[in-house]
This record gives C-alpha cells, sequence and structure tokens, in this order.
C-alpha cells in the first residue's frame, strides 16, 4: 500500500477513536489526554502499546503546534491537555511559562547537548531540517541546498508552508536566515525575498501537505523536516533528501507538561515511556527519527550528523524575534504576490 493511503487508513482509525472516547475519558483515573503534531504513523503504535503496557487510555488531540500552545494559554487555570508531545524547542520555547519542570527518568542517557537544562523540556528526538525532492519532477536541475532553490525553473515548482502555524516551517525560515545570513540571521533576507518570489504566490496550509505535494509529484522540492521526507525516500527511490550544501540546523523536539492538569502521574509515566530505550529504538529503527539517547544510533536510511555541515543558532535571540520575523516572512511573501497578481 502507498505511504499516503496508509496514512489515510490511520486517520480513519484515528477519529474514530478519538470520537468514542472524547467525552468519557477526562474523569478516568486510568486516562490521559495527549496533543500532538506529530504524524499518525508515528503517534499510533506508540500510543497503543503504551495503553498495552500500562492500562492507562490516551485521548489523543492532533493539530498544529501553534494551535495547541494556543488553547493551552487560554486555559491556564485547567489545561485540556496532560501533555504535549510534540513542537521544536524553537517553537515551544517562547511559551515555556506555561509548562511544569519535569525531568524525565532516561535523562542520563540523553546527549549532552540535549539535557533537560530548562527543566520543561525533555527532549524526545532529533530533527533536521531537509530539502526534499521528486527526482522525476525535479529532471536534471541542480538541487543541492537552499541556493538552489532560486533557479527561475523551480518558480511555483517549491513547497513550503505557513510558518506561523507549522513548528517545521519555523524551523526552515531559522535554518535559511542563520544560513543564508553566514550566521548572521539579519542578514538573511535578502534571499527569503528571492526565494518568495519563485514560491510564486504558493504558501500551503500545513507541514504534512509539503512531503505529500512532493511526493505525490505537485511540487519538484519542498522544505520539510527529516521524518516527513524520509518517510517516503524509503520506499519510492524517487524521492531523496538533500541537507543544505549552506548548513543544517539540527532542532530537538520534545514532550512537554502544562501546569494544572489532570492526571500528572500519568503524565509523567508517558514521559518516562517515550524517552525510554524501547520507544527512542524504535523511532530509531522504524521511523527515521533520530533518537535523543547517547546510546542508540540511527538506522542506515539517514546520513551521519558527522557528515551534515551543522550550524549552531542562537534559540534566546530568535525565541526573542519570532513574531517579528513570521510577520516579516509573510509581509515578503504577501508582497510578492500582489505583484505577481
Amino acid at each position: 500500500m502507498h505511504t499516503s493511503s496508509k496514512l489515510a487508513c490511520l486517520a480513519c482509525v484515528f477519529f474514530a477513536f478519538v470520537g468514542c472516547s472524547k467525552h468519557v475519558m477526562r474523569e478516568h483515573e486510568h486516562a490521559l489526554v495527549v496533543a500532538s503534531p506529530h504524524p499518525l504513523v508515528l503517534i499510533i503504535p506508540i500510543v497503543e502499546n503504551f495503553e498495552n503496557e500500562t492500562g492507562i487510555q490516551v485521548e489523543l488531540v492532533q493539530g498544529g503546534t501553534k494551535e495547541i500552545l494556543k488553547t493551552i494559554q487560554m486555559h491556564p487555570d485547567a489545561s485540556p491537555y496532560d501533555l504535549l508531545w510534540g513542537g521544536s524547542y524553537a517553537s515551544v520555547l517562547p511559551s515555556a511559562s506555561l509548562f511544569e519542570s519535569y525531568i524525565s527518568a532516561n535523562e542520563l542517557y540523553v546527549q549532552d547537548a540535549y539535557k533537560n537544562s530548562e527543566g520543561f523540556i525533555n527532549r524526545f528526538s532529533d530533527v533536521p531540517s531537509v530539502i526534499m525532492v521528486n527526482k522525476k519532477r525535479l529532471g536534471s536541475l541542480p538541487m543541492r541546498g537552499y541556493s538552489d532553490l532560486l533557479d527561475s525553473r523551480l518558480k511555483g515548482a517549491i513547497a513550503f508552508c505557513n510558518p506561523e502555524s507549522s513548528s517545521s516551517a519555523w524551523e526552515h525560515v531559522i535554518n535559511m536566515l542563520y544560513a543564508m545570513g553566514d550566521g548572521n540571521p539579519d542578514d538573511g533576507w535578502e534571499y527569503v525575498e528571492k526565494l518568495c518570489e519563485n514560491l510564486d504566490g504558493t504558501l500551503l496550509a500545513s507541514s504534512s501537505a509539503v512531503y505529500e505535494g512532493v511526493a505525490d509529484g505537485q511540487f519538484a522540492v519542498g522544505l520539510t523536516f527529516e521524518e516527513g521526507g524520509a518517510n517516503f525516500a524509503e520506499h519510492d527511490s524517487n524521492i531523496a533528501l538533500v541537507y543544505m550544501k549552506e548548513g543544517v540546523v539540527f532542532t530537538p523536539d520534545g514532550v512537554y507538561m502544562p501546569k494544572k492538569i489532570q492526571h500528572r502521574d500519568n503524565a509523567i509515566k508517558f514521559i518516562d515511556y517515550v524517552t525510554g530505550s524501547d520507544v527512542q529504538n524504535y523511532i530509531s529503527k522504524h521511523m527515521n527519527r533520530r533518537s535523543v539517547r547517547d546510546d542508540i544510533l540511527p538506522r542506515n536510511l539517514l546520513p551521519e550528523k558527522s557528515s551534515v555541515k551543522c550550524i549552531p543558532v542562537d534559540y534566546a535571540y530568535a525565541t526573542l524575534h519570532q513574531a517579528e520575523w513570521v510577520r516579516t516572512f509573510l509581509d515578503i511573501f504577501e508582497n510578492g504576490r500582489q505583484r505577481y497578481e
């Protein structure tokens, strides 16, 4: 079965499950409400195993990171979610005050760079930004990094989504500003202006629309995250991943516990479960997602991190300017679209 067909089937199962359980679980002592932007293909098997092993029933709410954060922010006295599972460090950091401190039982095994020094973020996986390529659609055009996206022959053939709603798109904005600004994000906006011209008025609504659009051949290339593209590349030789020659930002995502939740003990069990060796081995071997633990290696499909040009980010600076940068990006995009209409 094609990957997109599998996801469609999983989506039916997922929403049927949520619809049946939504109003009966909140009061149950063996319950947990988890909100997540993760793909269904990742969510479902892990949650099912957690339920089987613990007897805790999980109510799942899937949505974009920004949407979930906004809901938590609107309910400061009683969070409707016990956990936010997913959402990149850069996307959640501005909302740190919404979350309670907890350090998982597996912190000893977490890579030094990804220790929970902040208290509120237990890293779940290590996620680089990549360019996903449909080789048939791209043809003979070179694709080695951000600069190649400016080729006029790619106008209208580049998939990207709104960084205001998508954490993976926000990560790419950070990545391109630092990479194309040679470490100074304020110098990267000239590149953004040129890229937006080549987007040709198209900005997708979700991160999944990016990798699905490239996989289906609607777009030649897409700005996405590693797992989103690798799940297709694993089964389709026409799909490839490019790690930008100008530099790649690796950003961890995490699992976060809001303040004033109903099922704190169960939330802690879930955090310890998904950062444990069994789940971390699973995401590494079967889900094309990099573990944050130092005792688990990535699968052979993914390049060693040491072989990729990794560039650092000042997350405090990016967080301080997040609203400004997103607004600037969207203004540039809208101005370009109006100019070509």
